[in-house]
């Protein structure tokens, strides 16, 4: 039987679908209601359209879950099976509640009848979906995570057990937030140097509430470079809409240097030599140290990643 042509609607739904089976291993109609805002019962018939006629052996119901799996078998059809896919949905939804306050969840996927648009496609970071699951289960559920991680500055791997609690992007890769038992603080881990599969421990009191840092927000005085001529930091200022010249960066203290490096604001001292590469600059960063910013290194392994 020669499956049916699918309506823009509904590759949209299978996307989705897939999205969700494959990096959270656990699929609901609710997942679909929400974000398309349909009956739950035009929910189970795509579902059930997709199991019967593209993964008959893709996807199974478990009763322990109340939802779907993924099986071994489980090939992505609609998606491209990349981590970036859930993380940016992650993404966009935050985005829109913050627009929003009804919190209505967005498909992160370009309209392709539109050709005047385009986004500039890069090598990303390879992400093991075992790892995002894992993660993530642990981070809603504030379970401790035994999991192996590689170190840049030694190249060894080693285990650590952490308490994760909040999934960040910072503009070019992805880290989580979560408390590390091996060093006794909250740190950030680079999502794709994680090996392995995690295994889920017990829970832990160590969760978002407990975490200081992330818990505390600062702002940050950025000025156009004074190295420039006036007329070039006149238009520095008019790119950035500032106000008197400053353009204030408000920021969870371990996000301040992510925002800065991603601005290409300079905080030591490189525009002083080349103005032109760093046309902003961090006026407060002594006020920003005192606070509890670090800026030990510029766009590496910044402080935890080591």
């Amino acid at each position: 039987m020669t499956p049916k042509e699918l309506t823009w609607d509904q590759t949209l739904r299978f996307r989705l679908l897939e999205i969700v089976l494959l990096w959270e291993g656990r699929l609901t109609t609710n997942h679909l209601t929400t974000a398309f805002n349909i009956g739950r019962q035009q929910a189970s018939r795509d579902i059930n359209l997709y199991l019967n006629e593209h993964a008959p052996d893709g996807l199974v119901y478990d009763k322990s879950l109340k939802g779907y799996k993924p099986t071994d078998q489980f090939v992505p059809r609609f998606s491209e099976g990349k981590v970036d896919e859930y993380l940016m949905l992650l993404h966009r939804e935050k985005q829109y509640q913050r627009q929003h306050e009804s919190g209505v969840l967005t498909l992160p996927l370009m309209d392709l009848r539109y050709g005047h648009i385009e986004i500039l496609d890069v090598p990303n970071r390879h992400i093991d979906p075992k790892i995002v699951r894992g993660l993530v289960q642990a981070a809603r559920g504030q379970l401790r995570v035994d999991v192996d991680y590689v170190s840049l500055s030694s190249e060894e791997q080693s285990g650590r057990n952490i308490v994760p609690h909040t999934l960040v992007y910072d503009g070019i890769r992805w880290h989580v937030r979560a408390y590390c038992e091996k060093k006794g603080e909250y740190l950030d881990f680079v999502m794709s140097r994680f090996r392995g599969e995690p295994d889920l421990l017990d829970a832990s009191p160590h969760g978002r509430e407990l975490d200081l840092e992330w818990n505390t927000q600062v702002s940050g005085v950025v000025v156009p470079n004074p190295s420039l001529s006036q007329g070039q930091q006149a238009i520095i200022a008019s790119d950035y809409a500032m106000s008197d010249g400053k353009l204030l960066i408000s920021q969870r203290i371990p996000l301040m240097h992510y925002a800065l490096e991603r601005m290409q604001v300079s905080y030591n001292g490189e525009h002083q030599q080349h103005p032109l590469l760093y046309p902003l600059v961090l006026a407060n960063r002594e006020d920003l140290i005192q606070q509890g910013c670090t800026f030990k290194l510029k766009s590496a392994d910044l402080q935890v990643l080591r």
